[in-house]
């Protein structure tokens, strides 16, 4: 079967002595437009992997369902690039609350996110999950080894949901809050209890990504990358963790240490 992350090109290289034609694999770019009841609800941009997921998630994230059990049907027409989704309560989709815009996969300025509906979804997460030292390590590794597509592109994010001690599933995109939203969505469909888990990540933890694991409802995000100063804001006036440049056998905690055991400083 045919990578859907990923496309090989032909291209010219130079290695600082010679060039030569080469083959180079691509991220792939893809334009999924969502219909709801009918109606043209938003285009993402994304990687074309585990769309219905994606799609489910992001209708939570922008707080048209809460649960999976409120989509009465859902279709994806991946050759075209739309999805056609029907809720078992039909909605009139308030412009107040939500805006028909392009949501693009380039990092900080793809969202526009203060919103209505991110007052009624972001949650301040008040959950007393706790981490060691040695599992951020152990996680953050996890997820450099599920990494294969990023070291072939450079141009996904990886995101994977975690215990303490494992990963449950790894998500890839172009887009770092698409994979958060087909994490939100595996857990919907599957009625994944999220209280308890870790978000590991590859990218940086702006504010937009710490808003969505705020819907989510997890209370600690690790990710080799920094924070930005409003994603920092935003982790402490929500309860959420970050756990930054975890690199080798150094970190930084930003937020919340409390939840990290054995890190009381003298």
């Amino acid at each position: 079967m045919d990578n859907k992350v990923r496309k090989p090109y032909t291209i010219v290289k130079y290695n600082g002595e010679t060039l030569s034609s080469v083959q180079d694999d691509i991220a792939i770019e893809f334009p999924l437009t969502i219909h709801v009841d009918g109606e043209e609800f938003a285009t993402i941009v994304c990687s074309p992997t585990h769309l219905e997921e994606l799609v489910i998630g992001f209708l939570a994230s922008e707080g048209l369902i809460r649960l999976h059990s409120e989509i009465a049907s859902i279709s994806i027409d991946d050759n075209h690039g739309f999805a056609y989704v029907n809720l078992k309560n039909k909605k009139v989709i308030n412009k107040d609350l939500y805006s028909k815009r392009f949501i693009g996969s380039c990092c900080g300025k793809s969202r526009q996110f203060y919103f209505h509906n991110d007052v009624r979804t972001a949650k301040t997460i008040t959950n007393t999950t706790t981490i060691t030292l040695e599992k951020c390590f152990h996680l953050m590794n996890m997820l450099q080894h599920q990494s294969a597509d990023f070291r072939l592109t450079g141009g996904v994010h990886n995101a994977s949901l975690c215990t303490n001690d494992e990963m449950i599933i790894n998500r890839t995109d172009i887009g770092r809050h698409n994979a958060l939203d087909k994490l939100y969505g595996y857990c919907l469909k599957e009625k994944i209890t999220r209280s308890d888990k870790i978000i590991a990540f590859s990218g940086r933890l702006s504010s937009e990504v710490i808003l969505k694991v705020a819907k989510i409802g997890i209370g600690i995000i690790l990710s080799k990358s920094a924070p930005t100063s409003l994603g920092i804001d935003l982790a402490n006036d929500l309860g959420i963790t970050i756990i930054g440049f975890i690199r080798k056998n150094q970190l930084n905690i930003y937020t919340h240490p409390e939840r990290v055991s054995g890190t009381e400083l003298d």
